[in-house]
């Protein structure tokens, strides 16, 4: 009976000693499963059950499995209610007696309520390491980490969610995800079962690493519902901090350079290795990991007990070989990519929307009338309104508005001057120098920003240098002995620009600094090479060479592999970074622009000699052409519907800004005449509002009509404003998959009714309703060349399908019409049929998936029976049925024009499928009806096999 398992012992009839009965014949399964005896002992001792001399008496046992047969052997002598509370302690304590838990659910065991009223407490050491980790991701993450170090901003107050969207391997929207918990959801977005990391990916500043400490936050304050015992967070970019030599075992790199268990850390270490899908791992900023360490001189590490370099434990850790099973968080800037095996779901970030900053708005200014005035100020400029779709960026901004209104008794204007992002980046400096100037009740600071600047130009050019240095070697993060050699001084490193990083390891180390983000170690980089006499033509141009792909040098892949996959197969090219991205360059080539634009030289040139900028200046406007142009004539040409396409990528967004920066209107009109083709494809390229800001500023002075193809970005409605000095040149414009409103489509309504030239209009898949879709009609009717509309996966309902039926039913022009994924009903679908009834011009029209039953779809059949244009017909997804079947049959006997009719995933049977089939002996022009995913059995379609225009399957 020892050895007596649940499932086969005998039924003990409840009694007075039913819990003592347990404990004996489960005697031996309990001895071997009882790992922690301190548990039991500290509860029993603080209950009264056990005495002190009953304790010692225990501990003087030999080994473990002694200690647990004393301990069963005091508690079965001390009677039932003993027994009875040693059965709750392994009940309320899971993680110290994990393997217990099936056998106490199969026993069935319930307390009574005399003992779930003793207090149990926890002295486990894995649960005791999962407290002292909320502890302190809780405190790492209570405030925001801000760029002012004396200013302390709870992240509570400030943090607000922006737009995620899952997307596939290809980077195709798969839907937005409405919260942070949602990334750890295992329901959706899933691209790879076997996967087993998130990969989160966005432009810098657009909120990657505050979203990790979000999720700090909610774990530590167990809001997050997932599960997680452990979560260890880790930054890229302090790997780089490791010399070659280092070696660490994964036990070292979580303990030692994360968080040390206070107890028995090999304990919990071996419940980790047991359960590695308790435990989760973020990875920050994998594209900021640098290091000259060759992974092709160490093999592979796979033994969690086996030293290794950091970097290999971090390659094992992402690739599952180490803790597999464990899930993994990564972020990156956009434009690294992760092997497809390794990705569990892909999730882009997109930053603010209009309806975002509005509520930011809100939170960061409770004051209705300080809210109002700033929205006003950004509502009345477009380039800080584009700019503020980046939250960094909208922060900074916020924050120099909310330092006006402080220092300025309430005068709270940002300056007019700031609508370039150099502007913001100047302004967020001086704000900063000027913290070093006593404050007075009485008295403003009146000095100018070239007074502030002068007044702090060591200060900035010991910056600059500490800058440099890191840009110049992908690295961000400064040691002590950096930061002293460029002689920045105490005061300087409250000034907020450099950051005490934690020091690593349990008995620290030594200090170490970064700027609060790259893109303010860009700037002043960028400040550096303008400001330093000793900086000539080469090194100041040297960060251009990164516009060169580098398969134009090497004839390779864009993308260099994997450090996970470097690791694993032992290789890597001398020269290339797995991780870099050139973000922290382009950055530094945009403000060199800025800087050295004509417009900074009355402010800088108290610091840097006036012969000095112009050489500078005219050295980078010559590069800059040259870039360009050369970039322009190496894209690829496609003659494709009597246009000369040329499809761009981000590269050339990047040059766009670049120019826009300069704010000159001579370097925007050279730039407009590179570009020879007239269809500018820039579809997939991530661009955002702030970017629409430097395409008109280019385009504008394009004098011959253009099409222009922005699918796919991120550019809302102040992209759509920004556009506006374009809009007189466009023909083809394409905004599909963009978070445009109806705020969006109404600019477009007024602008392109004024020219009157637009042909293809492409909105798929924004926020438009019924209210944008009037907008539309209204563009339809005044321009009377548009041929193509696309207003698919939108929020139209029947009544916004009305307005557009009848400027469709008016138009002459009017070719295709993509309604696919709105909500029109029968309602709508009756309007289009009246529309379509002797139309002069369609030729293809989408209703699919937009709830027509069948009374709907048998009022398009009967408008079809006098229509003589209409070739393609979509009516997939809907709800029609056999009666809708035998109107299309009836249809299908008079009209001689339709060629392809798809009524894919309705409600059509076999008997509605030989109605049409009949109806096809009449029909000699369609050349297929589809009706895939229908009522129709496999057995049922081998009757319809020999015409091969129906198809079932």
């Amino acid at each position: 009976m020892a050895n007596q398992r649940p499932h086969d012992m005998e039924v003990i009839p409840s009694g007075c000693h039913f819990h003592i009965k347990l404990l004996k014949i489960n005697r031996e399964h309990l001895v071997t499963h009882i790992c922690n005896t301190q548990c039991l002992l500290d509860n029993l001792l603080k209950n009264g059950y056990f005495s002190a001399e009953d304790a010692e008496i225990v501990c003087a046992c030999p080994t473990q499995p002694d200690k647990v047969r004393k301990i069963l052997d005091l508690v079965q002598s001390k009677g039932e209610e003993v027994s009875e509370f040693f059965l709750y302690v392994l009940q309320q304590l899971e993680d110290a007696y994990v393997d217990l838990k099936p056998w106490l659910s199969e026993i069935g065991f319930s307390p009574s309520q005399l003992i779930q009223s003793k207090t149990i407490i926890n002295t486990d050491p894995v649960s005791r390491y999962t407290q002292k980790l909320r502890h302190q991701l809780g405190c790492n993450s209570k405030f925001m980490l801000c760029y002012a170090q004396k200013e302390e901003l709870l992240l509570e107050e400030t943090y607000m969610d922006t737009l995620m969207e899952l997307v596939g391997f290809n980077n195709e929207s798969l839907g937005s995800l409405s919260g942070l918990a949602c990334l750890l959801d295992h329901s959706s977005g899933i691209l790879n079962e076997h996967g087993e990391t998130v990969f989160v990916f966005g432009d810098a500043g657009v909120g990657k690493s505050m979203l990790l400490q979000r999720l700090q936050s909610l774990w530590a304050s167990g809001r997050l519902a997932t599960g997680v015992k452990f979560f260890f967070h880790f930054r890229c970019r302090m790997f780089s901090c490791f010399k070659d030599s280092d070696m660490l075992c994964l036990q070292d790199l979580l303990f030692k350079h994360f968080c040390y268990p206070e107890q028995d850390p090999e304990e919990v270490f071996s419940f980790l290795l047991r359960f590695p899908h308790t435990a989760l791992f973020t990875f920050d900023g994998l594209d900021e990991l640098h290091s000259d360490f060759d992974l092709s001189r160490v093999p592979d590490s796979c033994c969690p007990w086996e030293p290794a370099h950091p970097l290999v434990l971090l390659a094992s850790l992402l690739s599952g070989r180490l803790l597999k099973g464990s899930s993994k968080l990564l972020t990156a800037r956009t434009g690294v990519e992760v092997p497809r095996q390794l990705l569990r779901k892909k999730v882009l970030l997109r930053g603010f929307s209009p309806g975002h900053l509005r509520a930011y708005a809100r939170r960061m200014f409770p004051d209705r009338a300080v809210q109002q005035h700033l929205l006003e100020q950004l509502e009345a400029n477009p380039n800080l309104c584009s700019l503020c779709a980046v939250p960094l960026f909208c922060w900074i901004i916020f924050r120099c508005f909310q330092h006006f209104h402080t220092a300025f008794d309430g005068s709270s204007q940002l300056p007019d001057c700031a609508v370039t992002l150099t502007d913001v980046f100047l302004l967020v400096t001086e704000v900063h120098l000027n913290r070093t100037q006593p404050s007075s009740l009485v008295q403003r600071n009146t000095r100018s920003p070239a007074e502030t600047l002068q007044a702090g130009w060591r200060t900035l050019r010991a910056l600059g240098q500490v800058a440099h240095r890191g840009t110049d070697r992908s690295l961000f993060v400064f040691s002590q002995e950096e930061v002293q050699a460029s002689e920045l001084q105490e005061g300087d490193l409250q000034l907020g620009f450099l950051r005490a990083l934690p020091e690593l390891g349990p008995e620290g180390g030594q200090q170490s600094y970064e700027f609060f983000h790259l893109t303010l170690q860009a700037f002043f980089t960028a400040f550096f090479l303008v400001a330093d006499d000793r900086v000539g033509t080469r090194e100041l141009l040297r960060f251009f060479q990164e516009w060169t792909p580098p398969w134009k040098a090497t004839g390779t892949s864009c993308y260099p592999s994997f450090l996970s996959f470097q690791c694993l197969a032992g290789s890597r090219r001398p020269g290339l970074e797995p991780f870099r991205n050139k973000d922290h360059f382009q950055f530094t080539n945009l403000f060199l622009c800025g800087l050295l634009a004509k417009a900074r030289q009355k402010l800088l040139r108290q610091l840097v000699p006036k012969a000095t900028l112009r050489r500078k200046r005219k050295a980078l406007w010559a590069h800059l052409f040259a870039s360009l142009r050369s970039y322009l004539k190496s894209l690829p040409r496609v003659q494709s519907g009597g246009f000369s396409q040329v499809h761009a990528m981000p590269t050339f967004l990047w040059m766009l800004r670049c120019i826009y920066e300069t704010q000159s209107q001579k370097v925007g009109r050279l730039a407009a005449r590179g570009i020879s083709a007239d269809y500018l494809k820039l579809a997939f390229c991530n661009a955002c509002s702030a970017d629409c800001s430097a395409l008109s500023f280019v385009l504008h002075h394009f004098h011959r009509r253009l099409a222009l193809d922005l699918d796919n970005n991120n550019l809302n409605d102040y992209g759509v404003r920004e556009l506006q000095p374009c809009f007189s040149r466009l023909t083809v414009i394409r905004l599909s998959v963009n978070q445009i409103t109806d705020t969006g489509v109404k600019v477009l309504c007024d602008e392109l009714t004024k020219y009157k030239i637009v042909t293809f209009l492409g909105l798929y898949n924004n926020q438009i309703t019924d209210i944008g879709a009037r907008y539309v009609a209204q563009i339809l009717d005044e321009c009377r060349g548009l041929t193509h509309i696309k207003l698919g996966k939108n929020r139209i309902t029947s009544e916004g399908a009305k307005c557009l039926a009848l400027a469709v039913k008016n138009s002459t022009s009017i070719i295709d019409i993509g309604m696919w994924g709105n909500q029109i009903g029968d309602e709508g679908a009756k309007a289009f049929a009246e529309a379509l009834r002797d139309h002069s011009s369609l030729t293809n029209l989408s209703l699919a998936f937009n709830g027509i039953s069948p009374e709907g779809g048998k009022s398009l059949a009967r408008a079809l029976q006098q229509n003589t244009t209409l070739t393609i017909f979509w009516l997939t997804k809907n709800e029609l049925n056999d009666e809708a079947a035998e109107c299309f049959a009836e249809m299908l006997k008079v009209n001689q024009t339709l060629q392809h009719l798809w009524l894919i995933q309705n409600q059509i049977t076999a008997k509605g499928t030989a109605q049409l089939v009949e109806a096809l002996r009449k029909n000699t022009s369609i050349t297929e009806i589809c009706l895939n995913g229908n009522l129709i059995k496999p057995e049922e379609a081998k009757v319809f096999e020999n015409e091969k225009r129906i198809i079932c399957f």
